[in-house]
């Protein structure tokens, strides 16, 4: 019998935060961690052989646009996602509900024919219609479909359909979409365990029989349930509730980084801690910001998903490694502000909590500036990525004045280096009852 999927190392003595292991067939996953977004079967401007130099251990595709191109059954065909891409390591799915937020909400229309219509059609109970943003036809999405297209897609880890509701929602409308995302929950599980028929006897005739040609993925595909419930404690709670009592084996939070405040998303993750399960993963969507991260660690939180590396890569601006990880070793300072042994004074207070400031300790540079234009220093001097070992900052700086291509995949190779970094102190801080 194999490795279970997923496994408690060692519990913090000081809060929820743990250390774990998330086991797929395609390979293990060392929690905490940071999972890369490759929306589209990409990890934007990184070849695969790229990505695993910098240790990256999961990564993220995005359903929605996988459907919309190439298609969930061009990629069956090619035999799943990861021999399609050929991503070598553990994949997650999402379910194509944060669309149901993200398109609703775009303004912008989409011209079909000379005819202007939004790119979600319909919202209902059963499901969502969908226009593409690539030829303008009409795609369904219900909790069955979205189990079959994941399944078609072939990630190790696949999210429940659910719908994602913006900011600020009324309670009326949060509670109606969140009692919604149950019902989807349910009927996912339903349909994921039809699809985890392979594990038996000759699985593609069972399942043919129920009127679906299914690629033989060899491997069994692991459902996430989705906790919603806006910014309104009562519904946070009763889905959290909800979500981890259902037949999952992980959860996910959603709705968290839709607009809110810091604030409003720390509150969010606080009241839903309570009911996270001890014995399955707990994975937070769309968050990544290095003090989030550390902060909603302590709620039991194992894996996080954010394009904001990556993106800010993009636009030349790279993380500080040592910025980043002296915050970590500030932080423990910080902690002592509650204990009430120091009696400090709130001057004392201050000052302790502004040398903790992520602005103060300079965590990223803006490569772009001049002032890097003759600058012949390693890029990140305890960075020991591609970029870093090899090339310079007035390097980095040329490339991106020349909009030349390579610098892109230096930036992004040096951020997501930074964030493995970043999260292997994290779990020694875990190791260590310091978290």
């Amino acid at each position: 019998m194999g490795d279970a999927f997923f496994t408690v190392k060692k519990r913090s003595s000081k809060s929820k935060a743990r250390l774990a292991e998330i086991n797929t067939a395609h390979g293990k996953v060392k929690t905490p961690s940071f999972v890369g977004v490759a929306t589209k079967a990409s990890l934007k401007s990184l070849t695969p052989q790229e990505l695993q130099t910098v240790g990256t251990q999961i990564a993220f595709v995005n359903t929605y646009h996988l459907v919309t191109h190439p298609g969930a059954d061009i990629i069956a065909q090619a035999g799943g996602v990861h021999q399609f891409s050929k991503l070598k390591l553990p994949l997650m799915s999402d379910s194509g509900g944060f669309q149901v937020f993200s398109l609703a909400q775009n303004k912008r229309q989409a011209k079909i024919r000379g005819d202007e219509e939004p790119l979600v059609l319909k919202i209902s109970e059963d499901g969502v219609i969908f226009r593409s943003v690539y030829d303008g036809q009409k795609i369904e999405f219900t909790p069955e479909k979205s189990m079959e297209y994941q399944q078609k897609i072939g990630a190790d880890i696949i999210m429940a359909f659910d719908e994602c509701t913006y900011y600020p929602a009324t309670r009326e409308y949060v509670e109606k979409a969140m009692e919604r995302t149950h019902e989807w929950l349910k009927r996912c599980v339903a349909k994921s365990k039809i699809l985890n028929l392979k594990s038996q006897t000759n699985p593609k005739s069972k399942l043919q029989k129920l009127g679906f040609r299914a690629l033989d993925l060899g491997f069994e595909q692991y459902l996430y349930g989705i906790i919603q419930g806006g910014i309104y404690k009562e519904l946070r709670e009763r889905s959290a509730e909800f979500v981890s009592q259902q037949a999952v084996a992980g959860v996910a939070i959603g709705g968290v980084s839709v607009g809110e405040s810091k604030k409003e998303m720390r509150e969010q993750v606080s009241w839903v801690a309570s009911y996270l399960p001890a014995d399955k993963p707990v994975h937070l969507l769309g968050i990544g910001g290095f003090d989030d991260i550390l902060d909603l660690v302590k709620y039991g939180i194992d894996t996080f998903d954010c394009v904001e590396p990556t993106r800010m890569a993009r636009m030349g601006v790279i993380y500080n490694l040592q910025g980043v990880l002296q915050y970590l070793r500030k932080r423990d300072f910080l902690s002592q502000v509650n204990s009430p042994q120091e009696n400090l004074s709130s001057s004392d207070i201050h000052l302790r909590k502004k040398s903790v400031s992520l602005d103060i300790l300079q965590i990223e540079t803006d490569i772009t500036k001049s002032i890097y234009q003759s600058d012949l220093s390693r890029i990140d001097e305890g960075c020991d990525c591609y970029a870093c070992v090899n090339f310079s900052k007035a390097y980095l700086h040329h490339l991106f004045k020349q909009k030349e291509l390579l610098g892109y995949t230096l930036a992004t190779m040096h951020n997501l280096r930074v964030m493995e970094k970043y999260f292997e102190n994290i779990r020694e801080l875990i190791a260590q009852d310091k978290i």
